[in-house]
């Protein structure tokens, strides 16, 4: 494989994505090669048909190696929010006197508060939220700070070891890919899409997919808090196809028709023609459908809220990412507003693929490609 390069495959919860990618000028990315395969998706932290999941990844996977003439040794895979478990941890060290704090002391602290592997969870990376020094000083980076205590809040990310194995059986047949480096999806949107200054407190990361979607409380370097439930888009398609007794397929065509921004009986009815047949709805029912679907996201959005209580997050916008923010016309302003918070769209800085629908897989790009240059960040627990 090219030095430069890195090859990820981004799981989301309708479709598998391999691309091999290297950095490009002005925090842009080389795309060398794209593929993308749907499958049957996951929810309640199971995947639906491991076969399903297993097939997508070995199209994607076999689809790279043969762009790249079978070059690739290493993938980056990332893990969804419903196979990721958030341990936060909050340990002091102690120093005989006054010191500048090292970057061994750091490592020591993190090392200290690792927590154990079990039967289901494995612990695949760690992240810092924030340092305290014996001064009562809160910061982010303590190296080079004198102090005679630090302490440490650390978050660490555990991946669902059934998920693993599944993830590792999929790549059997590839006996050229020597390692498997699972990245948490969660963190990789974080410390890209959210700026530093705005990570240095807590800030709230809404992901917003197809069958699941994760909320996600970040600070300084790491995640606090993560939560994942099993509602996205495709769920208020079922409760159309449920609501107007027609196939899935309409009913998922039409959330791309309606426009909640519009004013009541603007467009008095709906049509769509799918497989040589012509469907008519009313466009005030069909409006009212998706609202009180989205409503159901909302209710979820608000429970999280509630289960974070380290810190009163009143006041704080949510950043809104992931492949269904733009599925529907006028679902950000209702979210906003249903929820009575400022909402601020989260994309990559990238031309041609500025839409938050490429979140997650150009985050997962900037990680890997982080961690190849920093030899192995992720194995080291260190950022």
């Amino acid at each position: 494989m090219l030095s430069k390069s890195v090859a990820v495959v981004d799981i989301r919860s309708s479709e598998i994505t391999a691309v091999v990618a290297e950095r490009g000028v002005n925090n842009t990315f080389i795309i060398k090669s794209k593929f993308t395969h749907a499958y049957e998706g996951y929810a309640e932290g199971q995947l639906l048909d491991v076969r399903s999941f297993e097939a997508a990844i070995q199209n994607v996977v076999q689809s790279t190696l043969s762009a790249v003439n079978e070059k690739v040794k290493t993938f980056y895979v990332s893990i969804p929010g419903e196979f990721l478990d958030v341990v936060n941890t909050d340990n002091v060290i102690t120093f005989p006197s006054s010191k500048k704090v090292t970057r061994s002391d750091v490592k020591n602290l993190e090392e200290s508060s690792l927590p154990k592997n079990d039967k289901i969870w494995r612990t695949v990376a760690g992240g810092r939220l924030f340092f305290v020094l014996s001064d009562k000083r809160k910061v982010i980076n303590p190296i080079g700070m004198p102090t005679d205590s630090l302490r440490g809040r650390m978050c660490f990310y555990r991946c669902k070891q059934s998920f693993a194995d599944c993830v590792t059986n999929a790549f059997h047949p590839f006996s050229g890919v020597t390692h498997i480096n699972l990245i948490p999806s969660a963190d990789a949107e974080a410390m890209y899409l959210i700026a530093p200054e705005r990570r240095d407190e807590y800030a709230v990361l809404f992901d917003f997919g197809y069958i699941s979607s994760t909320f996600s409380v970040v600070c300084g370097n790491g995640v606090a808090f993560c939560e994942s439930f099993s509602l996205g888009a495709g769920h208020i398609a079922v409760y159309l196809m449920e609501a107007f007794d027609i196939p899935y397929d309409v009913a998922s065509a039409l959330l791309d028709k309606v426009n909640l921004n519009a004013k009541d009986g603007s467009v008095p009815e709906i049509e769509i023609y799918q497989d040589g047949k012509l469907y008519k709805f009313n466009a005030q029912d069909l409006k009212q459908k998706v609202t009180e679907g989205l409503d159901a996201i909302c209710e979820a959005i608000d429970e999280c809220f509630a289960n974070f209580t380290e810190k009163n997050l009143d006041g704080k916008p949510i950043y809104i990412t992931g492949e269904c923010v733009n599925t529907i016309r006028g679902a950000v302003n209702h979210i906003g507003n249903r929820l009575e918070k400022s909402i601020n769209i989260a994309a990559p800085s990238v031309p041609y693929y500025d839409k938050p629908q490429f979140s997650s897989l150009f985050s997962l790009i900037e990680c890997a490609l982080k961690d190849k240059e920093s030899a192995s960040l992720f194995g080291s627990f260190l950022k």
